[in-house]
């Protein structure tokens, strides 16, 4: 599989050593690739970043549930234009067998600020101290939240080689919407987001703009709520969900039930 034979030929580095480069304080860019461009973006990325190995692999399988009010308040916040937003998740590293309850706070600067605690499972959050924590991290109180969307996915990590930043990226992305059971598959689309403290320079960036790709708007779980739920008001994701259709160059039928991702 030519994916796996480019992911080969980068340097490893280690999970440990990824600790260090934690940036739960950061700046967040992201820009939208199909499967081809990967190809192409990984071979002009090979000589500038190291890539993140666990227990042997290096395209890792990912498990998000998202929380929510019962009326998307955090959904609706972003589809209104608010610069100031949060989101709350469970995400479970497949590969580590880890599980932590996740509050992303984004504030008016573009400064993305992340707290976690490790948990069993979405279904033992308040027995895992879900309450205090959302209590000092978070806008909302576990009692007024409920799971509304699975989200699953690989991710290919790249670290640059002065260890400054973090490049994600992220395929065959599929959402479950766990109100109403639709699904939606994208499999060509690919999501890379550069993370780092500040606006240091970056090697993605030479590399990307030689690729035409420019900064894209993106958001997984306001993409897959939008994609499986034609009810939800959507006026301001119209041009970002075209694009995103665009881009994975398939018929999304969302209205197909199917409790198995």
């Amino acid at each position: 599989m030519e994916k796996q034979k480019l992911l080969a030929a980068f340097t490893p580095i280690t999970l440990e050593e990824m600790s260090t480069i934690r940036l739960m304080n950061r700046i967040d860019t992201k820009y939208l690739l199909t499967t081809e461009n990967l190809f192409s973006f990984l071979r002009l990325a090979v000589k500038n970043y190291l890539i993140q190995e666990v227990d042997g692999e290096r395209d890792i399988a990912y498990y998000t549930v998202y929380l929510d009010t019962p009326m998307r308040e955090m959904y609706l916040r972003h589809e209104c234009g608010r610069a100031v937003r949060e989101k709350i998740r469970v995400r479970t590293y497949v590969s580590s067998h880890l599980t932590f309850l996740e509050v992303k706070n984004k504030n008016n600067k573009g400064r993305t600020d992340k707290k976690r605690i490790p948990v069993t499972s979405v279904e033992t959050l308040s027995a895992d101290g879900g309450d205090d924590f959302l209590r000092k991290y978070a806008w909302y109180r576990l009692e007024q939240l409920s799971p509304q969307l699975e989200n699953r996915f690989r991710r290919i990590t790249l670290v640059n080689q002065a260890k400054t930043e973090r490049l994600t990226i992220d395929c065959d992305i599929r959402f479950h919407n766990l109100v109403n059971g639709n699904n939606c598959v994208l499999d060509n689309l690919v999501v890379v987001e550069l993370k780092r403290d500040g606006r240091l320079p970056s090697p993605v960036h030479d590399i990307l703009h030689s690729m035409h790709v420019h900064p894209s708007s993106f958001s997984k779980y306001y993409t897959g709520c939008a994609l499986t739920d034609g009810l939800l008001r959507q006026n301001r994701f119209k041009l970002r969900l075209r694009k995103v259709m665009q881009f994975n160059n398939q018929v999304i039928q969302s209205s197909v039930k199917n409790n198995e991702l």
